[in-house]
Protein backbone atom coordinates (compact mmCIF):
# COMPACT_ATOMS: atom_id res chain seq x y z
CA UNK A 1 0.00 0.00 0.00
CA UNK A 2 1.61 3.31 -1.01
CA UNK A 3 2.25 5.98 1.58
CA UNK A 4 -0.66 8.44 1.71
CA UNK A 5 0.39 10.49 4.74
CA UNK A 6 1.47 13.33 2.45
CA UNK A 7 -2.19 14.02 1.72
CA UNK A 8 -2.46 15.52 5.23
CA UNK A 9 0.01 18.25 4.26
CA UNK A 10 -1.44 21.78 4.14
CA UNK A 11 -0.88 21.92 0.37
CA UNK A 12 -4.11 19.95 -0.08
CA UNK A 13 -7.82 20.50 0.47
CA UNK A 14 -10.47 17.90 1.23
CA UNK A 15 -11.36 17.99 -2.48
CA UNK A 16 -7.81 16.92 -3.35
CA UNK A 17 -7.96 14.11 -0.82
CA UNK A 18 -11.25 12.95 -2.33
CA UNK A 19 -9.68 13.09 -5.79
CA UNK A 20 -6.80 10.92 -4.57
CA UNK A 21 -9.34 8.28 -3.47
CA UNK A 22 -11.08 8.42 -6.86
CA UNK A 23 -7.77 8.05 -8.69
CA UNK A 24 -6.79 5.04 -6.60
CA UNK A 25 -10.13 3.38 -7.34
CA UNK A 26 -9.77 4.11 -11.06
CA UNK A 27 -6.30 2.59 -11.16
CA UNK A 28 -7.48 -0.49 -9.28
CA UNK A 29 -10.61 -1.07 -11.36
CA UNK A 30 -9.74 0.26 -14.83
CA UNK A 31 -5.94 0.37 -15.25
CA UNK A 32 -4.58 -2.62 -13.32
CA UNK A 33 -6.71 -5.15 -15.28
CA UNK A 34 -5.45 -3.88 -18.66
CA UNK A 35 -2.74 -5.94 -20.39
CA UNK A 36 0.49 -3.93 -20.23
CA UNK A 37 1.50 -4.92 -23.76
CA UNK A 38 4.26 -2.78 -25.29
CA UNK A 39 3.72 -4.25 -28.76
CA UNK A 40 0.69 -2.06 -29.49
CA UNK A 41 1.31 1.25 -27.75
CA UNK A 42 -0.93 3.14 -30.19
CA UNK A 43 -3.89 0.95 -29.36
CA UNK A 44 -3.12 1.01 -25.66
CA UNK A 45 -2.91 4.82 -25.64
CA UNK A 46 -6.20 5.19 -27.47
CA UNK A 47 -7.86 2.84 -24.98
CA UNK A 48 -6.30 4.63 -22.01
CA UNK A 49 -7.53 8.01 -23.25
CA UNK A 50 -10.99 6.54 -23.74
CA UNK A 51 -11.05 5.12 -20.20
CA UNK A 52 -9.66 8.30 -18.65
CA UNK A 53 -12.31 10.31 -20.47
CA UNK A 54 -15.17 8.01 -19.53
CA UNK A 55 -14.15 8.17 -15.87
CA UNK A 56 -14.10 11.97 -15.92
CA UNK A 57 -10.38 12.16 -15.08
CA UNK A 58 -9.53 14.10 -18.23
CA UNK A 59 -11.78 16.89 -16.97
CA UNK A 60 -8.73 17.88 -14.89
CA UNK A 61 -6.96 18.83 -18.14
CA UNK A 62 -9.28 21.64 -19.26
CA UNK A 63 -11.04 24.63 -17.59
CA UNK A 64 -14.59 24.27 -16.28
CA UNK A 65 -16.38 26.37 -18.94
CA UNK A 66 -15.26 23.83 -21.53
CA UNK A 67 -16.07 20.60 -19.73
CA UNK A 68 -13.34 20.75 -17.11
CA UNK A 69 -13.33 20.19 -13.37
CA UNK A 70 -11.96 23.57 -12.19
CA UNK A 71 -12.35 27.19 -13.19
CA UNK A 72 -8.70 27.15 -14.24
CA UNK A 73 -6.18 24.33 -14.44
CA UNK A 74 -5.52 23.07 -10.90
CA UNK A 75 -1.89 21.95 -10.87
CA UNK A 76 -2.21 20.02 -7.61
CA UNK A 77 -4.94 17.89 -9.18
CA UNK A 78 -2.85 17.34 -12.31
CA UNK A 79 0.07 16.28 -10.13
CA UNK A 80 -2.01 13.89 -8.04
CA UNK A 81 -3.28 12.30 -11.24
CA UNK A 82 0.18 11.94 -12.77
CA UNK A 83 1.68 10.58 -9.56
CA UNK A 84 -1.07 7.99 -9.12
CA UNK A 85 -1.14 6.92 -12.76
CA UNK A 86 2.66 6.87 -12.99
CA UNK A 87 2.88 4.59 -9.99
CA UNK A 88 0.55 2.17 -11.75
CA UNK A 89 1.75 2.31 -15.37
CA UNK A 90 3.96 4.78 -17.18
CA UNK A 91 1.84 4.65 -20.34
CA UNK A 92 -1.28 5.60 -18.35
CA UNK A 93 0.55 8.65 -17.05
CA UNK A 94 1.68 9.49 -20.59
CA UNK A 95 -1.86 9.27 -21.99
CA UNK A 96 -3.19 11.60 -19.31
CA UNK A 97 -0.29 14.04 -19.45
CA UNK A 98 -0.47 14.55 -23.20
CA UNK A 99 -4.17 15.44 -23.02
CA UNK A 100 -3.16 18.25 -20.71
CA UNK A 101 0.01 19.40 -22.46
CA UNK A 102 -1.46 19.03 -25.95
CA UNK A 103 -4.45 21.20 -25.07
CA UNK A 104 -2.67 23.43 -22.55
CA UNK A 105 -1.83 26.27 -24.97
CA UNK A 106 -5.48 26.38 -26.01
CA UNK A 107 -6.68 26.38 -22.38
CA UNK A 108 -4.23 29.11 -21.37
CA UNK A 109 -3.99 31.31 -24.48
CA UNK A 110 -6.57 30.23 -27.05
CA UNK A 111 -9.63 32.11 -28.24
CA UNK A 112 -13.04 31.15 -26.96
CA UNK A 113 -13.82 29.63 -30.36
CA UNK A 114 -10.75 27.37 -30.19
CA UNK A 115 -11.60 26.37 -26.64
CA UNK A 116 -15.19 25.53 -27.59
CA UNK A 117 -14.07 23.45 -30.54
CA UNK A 118 -11.18 21.46 -29.05
CA UNK A 119 -11.41 21.29 -25.27
CA UNK A 120 -14.72 19.48 -24.63
CA UNK A 121 -13.79 16.43 -26.76
CA UNK A 122 -10.35 16.36 -25.12
CA UNK A 123 -12.05 16.21 -21.71
CA UNK A 124 -14.33 13.40 -22.87
CA UNK A 125 -11.43 11.36 -24.27
CA UNK A 126 -12.83 11.68 -27.79
CA UNK A 127 -9.93 13.72 -29.20
CA UNK A 128 -6.23 13.02 -28.68
CA UNK A 129 -3.99 16.07 -28.31
CA UNK A 130 -0.31 16.75 -29.04
CA UNK A 131 2.24 19.52 -28.43
CA UNK A 132 4.72 20.15 -31.26
CA UNK A 133 7.66 22.31 -30.17
CA UNK A 134 10.97 20.43 -30.62
CA UNK A 135 12.86 20.25 -33.91
CA UNK A 136 15.93 18.35 -35.14
CA UNK A 137 18.17 21.31 -34.24
CA UNK A 138 15.98 22.96 -31.61
CA UNK A 139 15.44 20.96 -28.45
CA UNK A 140 16.64 22.70 -25.30
CA UNK A 141 17.28 25.81 -27.40
CA UNK A 142 13.68 26.25 -28.52
CA UNK A 143 14.40 29.73 -29.89
CA UNK A 144 16.48 28.05 -32.61
CA UNK A 145 13.39 26.56 -34.26
CA UNK A 146 13.27 26.88 -38.04
CA UNK A 147 9.66 25.93 -38.80
CA UNK A 148 8.00 29.10 -40.11
CA UNK A 149 4.54 30.47 -40.67
CA UNK A 150 3.63 33.20 -43.12
CA UNK A 151 0.38 35.07 -43.47
CA UNK A 152 -1.70 34.49 -46.63
CA UNK A 153 -5.23 35.44 -47.60
CA UNK A 154 -7.60 33.84 -45.10
CA UNK A 155 -4.96 32.28 -42.89
CA UNK A 156 -1.37 31.08 -42.62
CA UNK A 157 0.97 28.59 -44.29
CA UNK A 158 3.38 26.51 -42.20
CA UNK A 159 6.57 24.90 -43.49
CA UNK A 160 9.16 22.92 -41.56
CA UNK A 161 9.82 19.87 -39.39
CA UNK A 162 9.02 18.94 -35.80
CA UNK A 163 10.48 15.89 -34.07
CA UNK A 164 10.31 14.02 -30.75
CA UNK A 165 6.59 14.73 -30.86
CA UNK A 166 4.58 12.60 -28.45
CA UNK A 167 1.31 11.20 -29.85
CA UNK A 168 2.64 11.64 -33.42
CA UNK A 169 0.50 9.40 -35.57
CA UNK A 170 -2.44 9.03 -33.17
CA UNK A 171 -3.23 12.67 -32.31
CA UNK A 172 -6.33 14.35 -33.71
CA UNK A 173 -4.69 17.76 -33.45
CA UNK A 174 -1.28 19.30 -32.82
CA UNK A 175 -0.47 22.67 -31.28
CA UNK A 176 2.45 23.71 -33.49
CA UNK A 177 4.97 26.42 -32.61
CA UNK A 178 6.68 28.31 -35.43
CA UNK A 179 8.83 31.28 -36.25
CA UNK A 180 6.78 34.22 -37.48
CA UNK A 181 9.23 36.48 -39.36
CA UNK A 182 6.59 39.12 -39.97
CA UNK A 183 6.79 39.99 -36.26
CA UNK A 184 10.58 40.34 -36.30
CA UNK A 185 13.56 38.23 -35.28
CA UNK A 186 11.94 37.25 -31.99
CA UNK A 187 8.52 36.69 -33.50
CA UNK A 188 6.89 33.28 -32.96
CA UNK A 189 3.38 31.94 -33.38
CA UNK A 190 1.34 28.92 -32.33
CA UNK A 191 -1.37 27.22 -34.35
CA UNK A 192 -3.77 24.31 -33.95
CA UNK A 193 -3.29 21.95 -36.88
CA UNK A 194 -5.74 19.10 -37.36
CA UNK A 195 -4.14 15.74 -38.08
CA UNK A 196 -6.01 15.35 -41.38
CA UNK A 197 -4.60 18.59 -42.81
CA UNK A 198 -3.17 17.64 -46.24
CA UNK A 199 -0.05 19.74 -45.59
CA UNK A 200 0.90 17.66 -42.55
CA UNK A 201 2.32 14.14 -42.50
CA UNK A 202 4.01 11.92 -39.98
CA UNK A 203 7.33 11.31 -41.74
CA UNK A 204 8.85 8.98 -39.15
CA UNK A 205 7.97 7.01 -36.04
CA UNK A 206 10.68 6.87 -33.34
CA UNK A 207 11.22 3.82 -31.14
CA UNK A 208 12.46 4.51 -27.63
CA UNK A 209 13.37 2.33 -24.65
CA UNK A 210 10.02 2.94 -22.94
CA UNK A 211 7.68 2.65 -25.94
CA UNK A 212 5.07 5.32 -26.56
CA UNK A 213 3.77 7.05 -29.69
CA UNK A 214 6.60 9.32 -30.81
CA UNK A 215 7.57 10.67 -34.19
CA UNK A 216 8.53 13.39 -36.65
CA UNK A 217 6.08 15.72 -38.38
CA UNK A 218 6.65 17.33 -41.77
CA UNK A 219 4.80 20.52 -42.75
CA UNK A 220 4.81 21.27 -46.47
CA UNK A 221 2.67 24.22 -47.47
CA UNK A 222 0.40 23.39 -44.55
CA UNK A 223 -2.45 25.88 -44.74
CA UNK A 224 -4.50 26.74 -41.67
CA UNK A 225 -7.33 29.21 -41.22
CA UNK A 226 -6.80 32.52 -39.46
CA UNK A 227 -8.76 31.33 -36.43
CA UNK A 228 -6.26 28.46 -35.88
CA UNK A 229 -3.88 30.98 -34.31
CA UNK A 230 -3.35 30.42 -30.55
CA UNK A 231 -2.93 33.73 -28.76
CA UNK A 232 -1.33 36.61 -30.62
CA UNK A 233 0.73 36.42 -33.79
CA UNK A 234 4.33 37.05 -32.71
CA UNK A 235 3.73 35.90 -29.10
CA UNK A 236 4.01 32.16 -29.68
CA UNK A 237 7.00 31.76 -27.39
CA UNK A 238 4.96 33.19 -24.54
CA UNK A 239 2.35 30.49 -25.16
CA UNK A 240 5.01 27.76 -25.27
CA UNK A 241 6.85 28.82 -22.13
CA UNK A 242 3.66 29.67 -20.26
CA UNK A 243 2.32 26.18 -20.94
CA UNK A 244 5.56 24.52 -19.87
CA UNK A 245 5.55 26.65 -16.71
CA UNK A 246 2.31 24.91 -15.71
CA UNK A 247 3.05 21.38 -16.85
CA UNK A 248 6.74 21.08 -15.94
CA UNK A 249 5.79 20.56 -12.30
CA UNK A 250 3.64 17.61 -13.32
CA UNK A 251 6.67 15.88 -14.86
CA UNK A 252 8.12 15.86 -11.36
CA UNK A 253 4.87 14.35 -10.12
CA UNK A 254 5.12 11.50 -12.64
CA UNK A 255 8.70 10.84 -11.51
CA UNK A 256 7.45 10.86 -7.92
CA UNK A 257 4.92 8.16 -8.83
CA UNK A 258 7.66 6.05 -10.40
CA UNK A 259 9.83 6.49 -7.30
CA UNK A 260 7.03 5.55 -4.93
CA UNK A 261 6.42 2.35 -6.90
CA UNK A 262 10.14 1.51 -6.81
CA UNK A 263 10.25 2.08 -3.05
CA UNK A 264 7.16 -0.09 -2.53
CA UNK A 265 8.70 -2.85 -4.66
CA UNK A 266 11.94 -2.60 -2.71
CA UNK A 267 10.22 -2.83 0.67
CA UNK A 268 8.19 -5.84 -0.47
CA UNK A 269 11.12 -7.67 -2.05
CA UNK A 270 13.54 -7.18 0.83
CA UNK A 271 10.98 -8.67 3.17
CA UNK A 272 10.48 -11.73 0.95
CA UNK A 273 14.02 -12.39 -0.23
CA UNK A 274 16.19 -14.52 2.05
CA UNK A 275 19.97 -14.26 2.10
CA UNK A 276 22.33 -15.96 4.56
CA UNK A 277 19.33 -17.31 6.45
CA UNK A 278 17.44 -14.06 7.01
CA UNK A 279 15.40 -11.46 5.06
CA UNK A 280 17.34 -8.85 3.13
CA UNK A 281 15.73 -6.07 5.12
CA UNK A 282 17.47 -7.31 8.28
CA UNK A 283 20.80 -6.14 6.87
CA UNK A 284 21.83 -2.62 7.87
CA UNK A 285 23.06 -1.73 4.38
CA UNK A 286 19.62 -2.54 2.97
CA UNK A 287 17.91 -0.57 5.74
CA UNK A 288 20.15 2.42 5.02
CA UNK A 289 19.31 2.23 1.33
CA UNK A 290 15.58 2.06 2.06
CA UNK A 291 15.96 5.08 4.33
CA UNK A 292 17.70 7.05 1.58
CA UNK A 293 15.01 6.06 -0.92
CA UNK A 294 12.24 7.21 1.44
CA UNK A 295 14.05 10.52 1.97
CA UNK A 296 14.31 11.09 -1.80
CA UNK A 297 10.60 10.38 -2.22
CA UNK A 298 9.47 12.79 0.48
CA UNK A 299 11.85 15.55 -0.62
CA UNK A 300 10.54 15.20 -4.17
CA UNK A 301 6.94 15.34 -2.98
CA UNK A 302 7.59 18.51 -1.00
CA UNK A 303 9.12 20.29 -4.00
CA UNK A 304 6.46 19.08 -6.43
CA UNK A 305 3.49 20.04 -4.31
CA UNK A 306 5.12 23.30 -3.18
CA UNK A 307 5.36 24.32 -6.83
CA UNK A 308 1.80 23.17 -7.58
CA UNK A 309 0.35 24.93 -4.53
CA UNK A 310 2.22 28.14 -5.41
CA UNK A 311 0.71 28.18 -8.89
CA UNK A 312 -2.77 27.31 -7.65
CA UNK A 313 -2.54 30.05 -5.03
CA UNK A 314 -2.42 32.67 -7.74
CA UNK A 315 1.19 33.05 -8.82
CA UNK A 316 1.33 34.07 -12.46
CA UNK A 317 4.64 32.27 -13.03
CA UNK A 318 6.35 29.49 -11.06
CA UNK A 319 9.42 29.16 -13.27
CA UNK A 320 11.88 28.60 -10.42
CA UNK A 321 9.61 26.37 -8.34
CA UNK A 322 8.64 24.23 -11.34
CA UNK A 323 12.27 23.86 -12.44
CA UNK A 324 13.31 22.79 -8.94
CA UNK A 325 10.48 20.26 -8.73
CA UNK A 326 11.18 18.80 -12.14
CA UNK A 327 14.94 18.67 -11.66
CA UNK A 328 15.00 17.15 -8.19
CA UNK A 329 12.12 14.70 -8.60
CA UNK A 330 13.35 13.23 -11.89
CA UNK A 331 16.96 12.89 -10.73
CA UNK A 332 15.86 11.47 -7.37
CA UNK A 333 13.54 8.96 -9.05
CA UNK A 334 16.45 7.74 -11.18
CA UNK A 335 18.45 7.11 -8.00
CA UNK A 336 15.56 5.44 -6.18
CA UNK A 337 14.76 3.15 -9.10
CA UNK A 338 18.42 2.25 -9.60
CA UNK A 339 18.63 1.31 -5.92
CA UNK A 340 15.53 -0.89 -6.29
CA UNK A 341 17.02 -2.67 -9.31
CA UNK A 342 20.19 -3.32 -7.27
CA UNK A 343 18.14 -4.82 -4.43
CA UNK A 344 16.44 -7.21 -6.84
CA UNK A 345 19.77 -8.38 -8.23
CA UNK A 346 19.39 -10.45 -11.39
CA UNK A 347 15.61 -10.34 -11.14
CA UNK A 348 15.79 -6.56 -11.40
CA UNK A 349 16.99 -6.67 -14.99
CA UNK A 350 14.54 -9.27 -16.27
CA UNK A 351 12.55 -7.72 -19.10
CA UNK A 352 9.07 -6.78 -17.94
CA UNK A 353 9.81 -6.88 -14.22
CA UNK A 354 8.30 -3.83 -12.49
CA UNK A 355 11.64 -2.29 -11.52
CA UNK A 356 13.13 -2.99 -14.97
CA UNK A 357 10.17 -1.24 -16.59
CA UNK A 358 10.55 1.70 -14.21
CA UNK A 359 14.27 1.88 -15.05
CA UNK A 360 13.42 2.40 -18.72
CA UNK A 361 10.49 4.73 -18.08
CA UNK A 362 12.27 7.20 -15.81
CA UNK A 363 15.16 7.98 -18.14
CA UNK A 364 13.23 10.16 -20.58
CA UNK A 365 11.78 12.34 -17.81
CA UNK A 366 15.25 13.76 -17.15
CA UNK A 367 15.29 14.99 -20.76
CA UNK A 368 11.86 16.07 -21.98
CA UNK A 369 10.27 19.44 -21.16
CA UNK A 370 13.78 20.72 -20.45
CA UNK A 371 16.80 18.61 -19.54
CA UNK A 372 18.18 18.53 -16.02
CA UNK A 373 21.03 20.76 -17.18
CA UNK A 374 18.58 23.35 -18.51
CA UNK A 375 16.63 23.29 -15.23
CA UNK A 376 19.82 24.14 -13.34
CA UNK A 377 20.37 27.14 -15.60
CA UNK A 378 16.73 28.22 -15.17
CA UNK A 379 17.02 28.05 -11.37
CA UNK A 380 20.29 29.98 -11.38
CA UNK A 381 18.87 32.57 -13.75
CA UNK A 382 15.84 33.14 -11.54
CA UNK A 383 18.04 33.33 -8.43
CA UNK A 384 20.30 35.96 -9.98
CA UNK A 385 17.30 37.89 -11.27
CA UNK A 386 15.65 37.93 -7.85
CA UNK A 387 18.83 38.91 -6.01
CA UNK A 388 19.97 41.48 -8.54
CA UNK A 389 23.06 39.43 -9.41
Amino acid sequence: MPDRTFLAWPFFTDAHRGLADELEAFVRDRIAPMPHDERDVDGACRELVRRLGAAGILRLCVPAPYGGAHARLDVRSLCLARETLGRAWGLADFAFAMQGLGSGPISLFGSDALKQRYLPPVARGERIAAFALSEPDAGSDVAAMQTTARRVDGGYVIDGTKTWISNAGIADHYVVFTRFPEAGERGYAAFVVDADNPGLRVSERIDVIAPHPLGTLAFDGCRVAADALVGEAGAGMRAALGTLDVFRTTVGAAALGFARRALDEGVRWTGERQAFGRPLRDFQLIQATLGEMALEVDASALLVYRAAWTRDSGAERVTREAAMAKLYATEAAQRVIDAAVQMFGGRGVVSGAPVETLYREIRALRIYEGTSEIQKLVIAGQLLKETGG
